[in-house]
C-alpha cells in the first residue's frame, strides 16, 4: 500500500471554514469515484501551535492506483480548486511495509 500525505496552508483571504469544508468534502468524495483508494481523510481543524491549515491523509492499493488517482478527471477538478486557495503545499508519498 502507498500513503499519500499532503499538508497545505490556505491563502489568508481563503482561510475560512467554508473553504476548508469544500476541500474536505471534495477530496473525501473521491473514494466513491476513483478505484484503488483504500482510505482518504482530510483534517481541517489543526490544534493550536500547528503551522499548517489542513492535511490530506490517504492510502492507495498501489503506486499504480495513486497514479490513476492523480490523473483522474474528478481529482483534477478538486485539485484545481485547492491550488487556487492555498499558498503552499508539502507532499510525501511512501510505501507501507
Amino acid at each position: 500500500m502507498i500513503k499519500h500525505i499532503i499538508l497545505w496552508n490556505l491563502k489568508e483571504e481563503h482561510d475560512n471554514l467554508e473553504t476548508r469544508l469544500k476541500i474536505k468534502t471534495g477530496l473525501e468524495s473521491l473514494i466513491s469515484k476513483i478505484s484503488g483508494i483504500v482510505e482518504i481523510k482530510v483534517n481541517i481543524e489543526p490544534i493550536a501551535g500547528s503551522n499548517v491549515s489542513l492535511i490530506l491523509d490517504s492510502t492507495f492499493e498501489s503506486l499504480e492506483a495513486l497514479d490513476v488517482y492523480q490523473k483522474h478527471e474528478e481529482h483534477i477538478k478538486v485539485a484545481t480548486f485547492v491550488r487556487s486557495v492555498v499558498s503552499n503545499r508539502v507532499c510525501m508519498d511512501y510505501e507501507v511495509k
